[in-house]
């Protein structure tokens, strides 16, 4: 029997949204991911309110799964630098209001590095940017996203993503998006003992939380806490393990955004390889 898999990758929103979405129907996507600002500094261009509904319009025409933008890697609501963390804050607003005019779907954030801050007190910041944003009208979906674990990094573990979302006043407004390549070089060992990773998640967040995945294999073996993305079946978890991952029933009707090394053609020709080996498993 066919399966319906979501899947998708990042594309560029630089030619305005509705283009991308159209590109991501092109290259038979049903779900993608984006930035709304600069990545690596957080400069936003002017909104474009028409734009945005417009593609708002077209995901819903088209039967998009839930799309997931990406907050700037730049945004450490954590730091220990009271400007930064204000920083992180205007960023947040600013996108929340951006994301109201495509409601419905996924917003996705690192939750930061916490340097020389006790891991409470981190946990505790982060909650409170999200706890001074979100209200119960939001119709965006916040997810926090799993980490490697490189540094000071806070969510290398389920326990510190589920101590930040023990703190959210309007939790239904807030999940959790799992990247396979971080959770694998965090230490959770998804290719030999899935149920037990998910089992874990399930005890300490709770699988309802999760909202969305980020699909990549990795370059380092497991535990190695480095975070370098691989592509599918050219890394240590394996595209086996991806695929199963991808089959999971508590998984698989999930949307799956691929951050692997290549380009909008290479991605196109992994998602088509996925869906075959999906549809091949469930043959057997």
């Amino acid at each position: 029997m066919t399966q319906t898999i979501n899947l998708g990758a990042f594309l560029s929103s630089a030619k305005g949204f509705l283009h991308m979405g159209k590109e991501a129907k092109e290259a038979d996507m049903q779900t993608m991911s984006f930035f709304l600002r600069n990545p690596r500094g957080g400069k936003a261009k002017p909104l474009d309110e028409a734009d945005m509904r417009a593609f708002s319009a077209f995901l819903k025409e088209n039967n998009f799964a839930p799309a997931v933008a990406h907050a700037p890697y730049t945004m450490n609501p954590c730091s220990p630098n009271e400007s930064t963390r204000q920083f992180a804050r205007e960023m947040f607003a600013d996108d929340m209001r951006r994301m109201e005019y495509i409601p419905g779907n996924f917003y996705n954030f690192h939750p930061g590095s916490r340097l020389q801050t006790p891991l409470k007190t981190a946990a505790a910041q982060i909650a409170d940017m999200l706890n001074a944003v979100l209200t119960p009208e939001t119709k965006t979906t916040v997810l926090l996203e799993t980490m490697a674990g490189k540094g000071s990094e806070v969510g290398r573990t389920f326990s510190e993503l589920g101590e930040i979302l023990a703190q959210i006043k309007y939790s239904e407004k807030v999940g959790v998006c799992l990247d396979t390549c971080h959770v694998w070089d965090g230490g959770y060992d998804i290719a030999e003992n899935l149920d037990g990773v998910l089992n874990e998640f399930d005890r300490e967040i709770g699988l309802s939380k999760l909202c969305a995945v980020h699909l990549n294999d990795s370059l380092n073996p497991l535990g190695s806490h480095k975070d370098r993305h691989a592509l599918i079946g050219e890394g240590h978890i394996g595209k086996k393990a991806l695929v199963a991952f991808l089959c999971h029933p508590a998984l698989s009707s999930l949307p799956f955004v691929l951050e692997t090394p290549t380009d909008t053609a290479g991605h196109a020709a992994e998602i088509r390889m996925l869906r075959a080996a999906v549809n091949e498993a469930g043959k057997k």
